[in-house]
């Protein structure tokens, strides 16, 4: 009896000899960092499902533009150099993640001055991020007319000769005809009459090995839709993740944190989110770009 009273009276006192101070943590996180994986998980889903609904119709479209022929232009007129710009887009990302491991790191030795400055490198590299792809979609929309609604981009499923040259005037007698071939891709350009103040679609004739006439159709609308979706839904997590970087960056600095003594939890709060948007962009340039 002695032994069952002495073993009741340590199940309700803590190790200070308080009686029902209350639950521990559990699995010995905080309440915010527990909260934020909740956060995260769900948005993971979200994620999940845009991205299998993206390779659903991917995979169920007879033609679908190759990502090598649409990603192939980068800044400074530079052409036909396959994913090199969005590999610089997700260089900066990921070395923004390396930067944000540090600011934890500094936290957790109570560096102020660290915490700030490896945060701000974060900063630079989001705000990075964030100019190369305004530089793309400008390009996309701007230069090359990809919309939600329109694709100029197609490939060709059979061998045939242009009957148009790329201006989509026919071809002249005795000059040579353009010769394509079953998955070659190419763009649709739109000519604008600065006269008319009209624009309009060049669509190629051509006639293929056995005599077939057609010309160059658009691509699947679905691909403008889900690229823009899709590509503008992470970009708006980079912008809304650089924004909280920057507040509490700025806490960081005027010493908000030093007084709680926690590590700097609150940085390693919006690391882990840094972290999530980084891991999420490896399956969006996965889906997009090399698929």
């Amino acid at each position: 009896m002695a032994t069952t009273a002495t073993a009741m009276e340590h199940d309700v006192h803590d190790d200070q000899g308080n009686s029902w101070s209350g639950g521990k943590a559990p699995f010995r996180v905080s309440y915010g960092k527990l909260m934020m994986w909740y956060f995260l998980l769900s948005d993971a889903f979200t994620f999940a499902g845009f991205l299998i609904s993206y390779g659903a119709l991917r995979f169920s479209s007879a033609t679908w533009p190759v990502p090598d022929f649409v990603f192939s232009t980068a800044p400074f007129g530079i052409h036909h150099a396959p994913l090199i710009f969005v590999t610089i887009m997700s260089f900066l990302l990921i070395i923004s993640s390396v930067t944000m491991v540090r600011a934890v790191q500094e936290g957790h030795r109570e560096n102020k001055r660290g915490v700030v400055f490896w945060m701000l490198l974060t900063i630079f590299g989001g705000l990075g991020f964030l100019s190369c792809q305004a530089w793309e979609w400008n390009n996309l929309i701007g230069t090359e007319h990809m919309t939600v609604t329109t694709n100029p981009f197609g490939s060709h499923t059979i061998h045939g000769e242009y009957l148009d040259n790329k201006d989509g005037e026919p071809y002249k007698e005795g000059e040579k005809r353009e010769t394509f071939k079953d998955g070659d891709s190419y763009l649709i350009h739109k000519h604008h009459d600065e006269e008319t103040g009209h624009s309009e679609w060049i669509q190629r004739r051509y006639v293929t090995e056995d005599g077939t006439m057609g010309k160059q159709e658009f691509g699947p609308k679905a691909f403008g839709a889900l690229f823009f979706f899709i590509t503008g839904f992470h970009g708006f997590h980079v912008l809304s993740g650089v924004a909280f970087l920057l507040i509490i960056m700025l806490n960081a600095a005027s010493g908000l944190y030093v007084a709680r003594k926690n590590g700097y939890e609150m940085v390693e709060k919006i690391g882990l989110y840094w972290h999530f948007v980084d891991l999420v962009w490896v399956f969006v340039f996965l889906v997009f770009y090399l698929l």
